[in-house]
Parts: structure tokens; C-alpha cells; sequence
């Protein structure tokens, strides 16, 4: 891997947010991905619909693209980004836990890695919060970007 540059520190090495205004406006997309795991009953009852707090998937689908909106507010150094779209994405897996897929679009000078991020990781924090009172032992993990596009970096995909 090759040594890059950390370039939210100055070159004192102090934090700082960094200067996009030369940067090309471009259309740029990331997605994200998190994963629920917990007792197979817990997670069929959560895809289910069956929570007595009502539907998990929808609210935590509005929680994941809220929080790609307010991004900027909750990682100290990301700018404020005017999202052109995000959407959240929430099945099972097929190997007994939850899957969350986030994506966020914009066509700015800086990237949507972080919103898609914060998206996947909020809705898989909503998930758990929704479905405690019957299991308390479920792990949200997993949380990866799993592709972009747009920007100076150019494309990145994860390898499996």
C-alpha cells in the first residue's frame, strides 16, 4: 500500500477541514454497506414486521437518510454536503442476519463516503434500538465502503 497523505492534518499536524475550492465539481457516488446479526427468531421478527414498536425497516430507513444529511454536524471535519440522493436499502442476507446497503449522491468537490457511512451505520443502530427489548445481545458490524465514484481518486470498489 502505497503512503498517502492525511489530509485533514496541516503541516503541523494539526487537524484542520480541508480546502475543496479548486477541487472539480463532478458527479460523485459511494455506497456503504453495515450488518445486524442476532437470534434467527430476532431477525425474522425484525423483517417480519412483527416488533410491537412498529415498523423497523421504514424507521430505520428515515433514520439512515436523515443522518447522511446531517453528516457534517456528527464527523467533526466533513463538509456539508447538498445530497442530489440517498437511499437505504434493508434485507436479510441469506445467512441469517441483516444487510444494509446505503448509497449517496451528490455532484459537488467532495466525495459522499462519509453520508453513506453514517447512513448505513445509523440504520443498523435503529434496527438494534428497535428490537433490544427482545434481543440485547445483537451486533451491528461490518459497516465498509464498498464502492465510489466521482473525484481526483477516481473509482474504488471492495474486494470480497
Amino acid at each position: 500500500m502505497t503512503e498517502a497523505r492525511l489530509t485533514h492534518l496541516n503541516a503541523r499536524g494539526e487537524a484542520h477541514i480541508v480546502d475543496i475550492g479548486d477541487k472539480a465539481v463532478t458527479r460523485r457516488r459511494a455506497v456503504a454497506q453495515a450488518r445486524l446479526t442476532g437470534q434467527p427468531e430476532t431477525i425474522a421478527t425484525i423483517l417480519g414486521g412483527g416488533l410491537k414498536k412498529g415498523d423497523a425497516l421504514a424507521v430505520a430507513r428515515i433514520a439512515g437518510i436523515m443522518s447522511a444529511k446531517k453528516t457534517s454536524e456528527l464527523i467533526p471535519l466533513c463538509h456539508p454536503i447538498a445530497l442530489t440522493k440517498v437511499s437505504v436499502e434493508i434485507a436479510g442476507d441469506g445467512e441469517g442476519a441483516i444487510r444494509i446497503d446505503a448509497t449517496a449522491e451528490t455532484t459537488g468537490q467532495t466525495g459522499v463516503e462519509m453520508e453513506a457511512l453514517v447512513a448505513a451505520s445509523t440504520a443498523a443502530l435503529t434496527l438494534y434500538d428497535m428490537a433490544k427489548a427482545i434481543d440485547r445481545a445483537m451486533v451491528v458490524s461490518d459497516i465498509c465502503l464498498v464502492e465510489k465514484s466521482g473525484g481526483k481518486s477516481g473509482d474504488f470498489v471492495r474486494q470480497p
